[in-house]
């Protein structure tokens, strides 16, 4: 008897079958065992969720800030009430460890709190216009929002941007990927179990062709955020310029992290091997390209290997989540082998104590790193770092500066303003300097064409209205008064 699983859409704040009737297979990158059934949708069930999501927004839109506040905290509730279930469904669909899918999971809800918090503050301003004018401005939402999101953290990700278009009034249709799509499928149910109205939010799974084009092409559709690839991003944004609406584009990194002889190394390496450990560098923002001062090079990379050699698969890292990233992370690899780098750890895909259809590959340094290699030029998106040495301060800002992104950086020495002053001359959307910590309350975005708009922070919010000026003429009681 056939157990899997199987998931509809979620429209309307109800189960909704895909219009074709088919549905797509979701395997674990664990042992590749077939693990869900998810709904396979096209432009028809597109319409539905953005006809709910049109119909529904008029009375959200007119709700106080106060009371949409109570909703998202209840939704953040949800969410941490059926955590168990959210870290099995992560898990079994993008091979995630249990501690890392919960930590991210718990800040999917924390995003709802923060949004839910922070929307009681939403003001406009007051403009003189002299004694008998009022001029004054206020922050409206869009209408119907696209959020579409990526596999390597859909829950958190979708969250990301949900809960601040919710707050703001807008009402949502999700498109999470393909290949991750539970989790966003039940926080449709738990939305509305929290109390969301039905048709606040909706999720349609499927294909990027039959699903995401027609949701961004959609009419209604008034603002599209995206979290993914550049390829992908560069065609959302074409379909948003053609059509004139904007959009929020978090794309690719290629981000440095700089370690200075005088810094702290085995903080500096601990951080190295983390930027390859969490989900396997399956991070946009992974600091992955390790600039070293030559001096210390050597000693470094010696201290990320002791780290990384004792890892293993399955308990301390995971799995690549597609057999097509799986494949393109070796093809680069062997690239890299052939261009000339050298692999001080790692470099190869796991043989030992994994399953046979397990999509493993080992935490790797690759060294010997020149700065026109494809793995120095290119997103591995994959758990490998690329060292490469500097020997002066400007040296290493070029290097970091000298790559089409900017998402993010980081950097490590002994000296806290030498760190912040190079922060300042890094070409990213966020800096750490000696593993300074990012929340839900910091401003995420990138630089050049790591993407546009910002997601997090207050800065979010903002995003997701649109700005109206309010000019009144004032009657003047001060002659009435006179005469």
């Amino acid at each position: 008897m056939d157990t899997v699983t199987q998931f509809e859409h979620w429209i309307g704040g109800h189960p909704v079958p895909p219009a074709s009737g088919r549905h797509l297979d979701s395997t674990s990158p664990h042992d590749g065992e077939l693990v869900f059934r998810i709904a396979d949708g096209s432009a028809e069930d597109v319409e539905q969720a953005v006809i709910a999501a049109h119909r529904a927004q008029q009375a959200w839109g007119r709700t106080t800030t106060a009371e949409r506040s109570r909703v998202l905290t209840s939704i953040a509730a949800g969410i941490r009430k059926d955590i168990d279930r959210l870290v099995e469904l992560e898990c079994a669909e993008g091979g995630k460890l249990s501690a890392p899918a919960r930590m991210e999971l718990l800040v999917a809800a924390d995003y709802f709190d923060y949004y839910g918090a922070i929307v009681r503050t939403l003001a406009g301003d007051t403009i003189d216009q002299g004694p008998q004018n009022l001029a004054y401005t206020r922050h409206e939402p869009y209408g119907v929002v696209a959020v579409i999101t990526p596999w390597n953290g859909p829950l958190n990700q979708g969250c990301r941007g949900i809960a601040p278009a919710l707050a703001a009034g807008n009402t949502v249709v999700l498109k999470p990927s393909e290949f991750t799509s539970a989790t966003s499928l039940a926080l449709g149910r738990i939305t509305t179990e929290a109390g969301l109205p039905d048709g606040v939010l909706n999720v349609v799974t499927g294909l990027g062709p039959t699903v995401g084009v027609p949701l961004v092409s959609h009419p209604l559709v008034r603002r599209v955020s995206f979290t993914g690839s550049v390829a992908t991003g560069r065609a959302i944004g074409r379909i948003a310029a053609e059509r004139v609406i904007p959009v929020v584009l978090e794309l690719g990194g290629k981000s440095p992290i700089l370690v200075f002889a005088d810094a702290d190394l085995d903080a500096a390496a601990r951080a190295a091997a983390m930027s390859v450990l969490i989900n396997s560098g399956q991070v946009c923002s992974a600091t992955t390209r390790l600039l070293v001062e030559r001096s210390v090079q050597d000693e470094l990379v010696r201290r990320i290997g002791a780290i990384l050699n004792d890892k293993r698969p399955g308990e301390d890292f995971g799995p690549i989540v597609t057999p097509a990233q799986f494949d393109k992370v070796l093809g680069m690899l062997a690239t890299a082998r052939q261009e000339g780098a050298d692999a001080a750890v790692g470099g190869h895909k796991c043989e030992d104590g994994v399953p046979e259809r397990g999509l493993y590959i080992q935490p790797t340094v690759l060294t010997d790193v020149k700065p026109d290699m494809q793995v120095a030029r290119e997103e591995i998106f994959g758990p490998v770092l690329v060292a490469m040495p500097f020997d002066t301060e400007d040296e290493a800002v070029t290097l970091a500066n000298a790559t089409e992104y900017g998402l993010a950086g980081a950097v490590w020495c002994g000296d806290t303003a030498r760190g912040m002053a190079l922060a300042h001359r890094i070409e990213a959307g966020q800096v750490a300097v000696n593993g300074g910590v990012m929340g839900v309350e910091t401003p995420f975005g990138g630089y050049k064409t790591s993407g546009i708009g910002r997601e997090k922070g207050i800065e979010a919010l903002y995003e997701y209205t649109q700005l109206k000026t309010v000019s009144v003429t004032l009657p003047d009681h001060g002659t009435e008064r006179a005469a």
